[in-house]
């Protein structure tokens, strides 16, 4: 079964234009907090923020060295989040438009 409301926060987390480019920045290869935040020319607090959503919705994990946070892009939840939106957008047998009747729509 689709976990739609999951489908629904990695969505809204992929609305803001920062944390797109966040994402292309690690697509590149894990990054240190810092680097995003000099890159973007973002305040801490901004970059924490973004992580947060990213990481909660889990497209990105981080792990803490020293002092520092470095970001990865969590390719498990990229390749799945793919898997979904083709599925979505691809014929399958037991659509939910199958019991929808098309003959009594006013369009």
């Amino acid at each position: 079964m689709i976990k739609i409301e999951e489908k629904i926060e990695i969505f809204k987390a992929l609305g803001d234009r920062n944390r797109l480019l966040i994402l292309e920045m690690l697509s590149c290869g894990e990054l240190c907090a810092c680097d995003i935040m000099d890159a973007l020319d973002l305040t801490q607090p901004t970059i924490s923020h973004h992580m947060k959503v990213l990481q909660q919705c889990e497209l990105v994990i981080g792990r803490k060295e020293g002092k520092w946070m470095f970001y990865a892009i969590n390719q498990a939840k990229v390749e799945e989040l793919q898997t979904f939106i083709q599925k979505l957008t691809s014929f399958k047998e037991d659509c939910i438009c199958k019991g929808y009747n098309k003959s009594n729509t006013d369009c």
